[in-house]
């Protein structure tokens, strides 16, 4: 359970054990996730955050992680871009579109925009 115990607990420089916060026992869960995915060449992403601005309902963020495996998928089901977040994107707007279709909304209605950014080590915000 070594395992276990790294992951609830982390060592600072003192070598006192300090107690992970739930979110922070979240995003290290889904970290391993990931990289267990990527050991073993499977497509692996996930959402890490989810954000919405409370002056404009309209607007917010999910902050999406992914590997180079599901890259590789969204490349093979004809998805394109310049950059993996392009990509990442792409497929985004696809899922949006087909979950307003499933409800019985038009997908050409106003939505706005959907904004991706790039924030380091194939992660990107999505606003």
């Amino acid at each position: 359970m070594k395992w276990l115990d790294k992951l609830l607990k982390k060592e600072n420089s003192n070598e006192e054990i300090k107690e992970l916060s739930n979110e922070e026992i979240r995003r290290k869960t889904l970290e391993l996730e990931k990289q267990e995915a990527t050991k073993n060449g499977k497509p692996w992403v996930a959402v890490l955050d989810t954000q919405i601005n409370t002056n404009d309902i309209r607007n917010g963020f999910f902050e999406l992680d992914w590997n180079n495996e599901f890259i590789e998928q969204l490349i093979d089901a004809g998805y394109s871009g310049e950059a993996n977040e392009e990509i990442v994107d792409a497929w985004f707007r696809t899922i949006v579109i087909q979950m307003l279709e499933e409800e019985g909304l038009d997908p050409d209605r106003e939505m706005g925009y959907i904004n991706v950014t790039p924030i380091g080590k194939g992660k990107s915000e999505v606003s």
